[in-house]
């Protein structure tokens, strides 16, 4: 069950991408400035999902890409599979990671949903939810593994540019 999923982050977090304490349990440092856009993001596309890509390197996010929702809805959202493509090489030309991705959930709470679950397809990445349900946006993080969510805490630094 839950420890045998934490067994497996435990394994991936070796690779620098999420911080294991034992006070804290699972995080993920990231600077303010990142958690700021995707906000802004989810706002510009409401009352549709707004999706992107995070970049990462040395255990550090490097750069967020807004990337198109090619499905254009209030409840789903696939990430434009040509922008996808694209940011992905640049990623790889540059020797980044795909540390994460982000997206909205317009009217649910920042809560991986069973959709979300099944098409998390990055074991290695970190899945940033923004919910807009209420009047203050929310920002959860989370790690999702053959079928199992566990929550990454989020710790933003101060804005400082690599």
């Amino acid at each position: 069950g839950r420890s045998a999923v934490y067994k497996a982050i435990r394994k991936r977090a070796r690779k620098g991408r999420v911080a294991i304490s034992k006070e804290k349990g699972l995080a993920f440092a990231i600077q303010k400035r990142y958690l700021d856009e995707m906000i802004a993001h989810a706002k510009a596309e409401y009352p549709y999902e707004a999706c992107g890509i995070i970049a990462g390197s040395d255990g550090q996010a490097v750069k967020l890409y807004r990337t198109r929702s090619a499905e254009r809805s209030p409840v789903r959202y696939v990430i434009d599979p040509r922008e996808q493509l694209g940011v992905m090489r640049e990623l790889e030309d540059k020797g980044w990671d795909l540390a994460g991705s982000y997206h909205s959930h317009t009217h649910s709470p920042a809560y991986p949903s069973q959709t979300d679950v099944q098409l998390a397809y990055y074991p290695d990445a970190v899945y940033f939810i923004v919910s807009l349900m209420c009047a203050a946006p929310v920002v959860r993080a989370f790690l999702i593994l053959d079928g199992k969510v566990a929550e990454v805490e989020i710790v933003a630094s101060v804005d400082q540019r690599i």
